[in-house]
């Protein structure tokens, strides 16, 4: 990547006001705007040079790096979520993706009632979204939301065969579990939409793998989208327009996310539906952020992803709904010169 290059990233112009048209589809935009989920610790570390992998959160150092990050990309938006005051038993945040269902803390509605749960008047500590504002230079919002959805939530408090069992076993005790988690993602989703710094409301819950939904379908719209669709209305409440992130095969309830009021999906992989596709099927009523496949990011040859960029670019922002972005996230396996290439070539070519 040329000195020329990393410029070019640096200085592009920023105006969060331009995804939000993206965002709401209303008005083209005057430049094509960035977004990603997350970033891993580890991609944020090999960027900035800083050991931000090894910062504890919210520590000295820590957030003035991490949007040193994103500002360093050129977005015009800080992606950021907060997780709840519910406590998980010590080890639970670095293996629970791998964990399978040893970090269960209710089995019962004993255990679900004895449960320390936070009041909804303070689900979270929302001190560090202030803090991540005071840092924002102009033009710049944060994208904010609570880490994990009201279905993670619930799965990995039962666990998974906890949850299957209880659905059967136990309906009052999955009932309770999702009204739960409305009563604090909605108090969540009210307290950060009133802030001047968030632009927009974002909310990751995977409910899916590569060829179905967690749940069914009408399991997910009896717990689940009534959820959405009262976080989305928070969020519209304060004018801020609702991102949900989703991996898995939704194809079955993508009328029904809809419907919800959601005003973005984010989480595309080719080998369920591309984005383009996704944006000829939905598009007129839901925006697509992202979906470059990490995989090709991963693997290209520099000449392979600039052409693969401006395929990209020429299928998803022909109208000018559509922001550059991964189809997930940024990895701790990418190659971070991959993905300058990626927005150096967007830049290249939409000026």
């Amino acid at each position: 990547m040329s000195a020329l290059a990393e410029d070019r990233i640096r200085r592009r112009e920023r105006d969060f006001g331009e995804f939000l048209k993206v965002l709401t589809r209303r008005g083209r935009p005057r430049y094509l705007p960035f977004y990603e989920h997350l970033a891993s610790p580890e991609f944020i570390a090999w960027r900035t040079g800083k050991p931000f992998d090894r910062i504890p959160l919210g520590a000295p150092g820590y957030w003035e790096t991490y949007v040193e990050f994103w500002m360093g990309l050129g977005f015009d938006c800080i992606p950021m979520e907060i997780t709840l005051r519910c406590p998980m038993p010590e080890g639970y945040g670095a293996l629970e993706a791998i964990s399978g269902d040893r970090f269960v803390v209710i089995r019962s509605l004993e255990d679900f009632e004895r449960y320390p749960w936070p009041d909804p008047s303070s689900p979270m500590d929302f001190s560090h979204f202030e803090t991540v504002g005071r840092l924002l230079p102009d033009g710049v919002k944060i994208v904010a939301g609570v880490e994990k959805g009201p279905y993670e939530w619930v799965s990995q408090m039962l666990g998974i065969e906890g949850l299957s069992y209880a659905l059967r076993d136990c309906p009052e005790l999955v009932e309770g579990m999702f009204r739960k988690f409305a009563a604090l993602h909605v108090a969540s989703v009210r307290r950060l939409a009133a802030m001047d710094e968030v632009g927009a409301i974002r909310q990751g819950d995977d409910l899916g793998f590569k060829t179905s939904t967690f749940l069914s379908p009408d399991q997910l719209r009896r717990y689940v989208f009534p959820i959405y669709k009262d976080m989305a209305a928070e969020a519209h409440t304060r004018g801020k327009p609702f991102i949900l992130h989703s991996c898995g095969n939704l194809r079955e309830v993508y009328d029904d996310i809809i419907a919800c009021g959601v005003d973005a999906k984010h989480s595309f992989e080719d080998a369920i539906m591309p984005v383009s596709e996704f944006k000829k099927v939905y598009g007129e009523r839901i925006t697509p952020p992202g979906g470059l496949d990490v995989d090709v990011i991963c693997r290209s040859t520099e000449d392979e992803l600039r052409g693969y960029v401006r395929k990209m670019v020429e299928a998803c922002y022909a109208d000018g709904y559509w922001a550059l972005g991964t189809g997930n996230s940024l990895t701790d396996y990418m190659p971070v010169e991959n993905y300058l290439v990626v927005l150096d070539e967007a830049l290249a070519i939409t000026g």
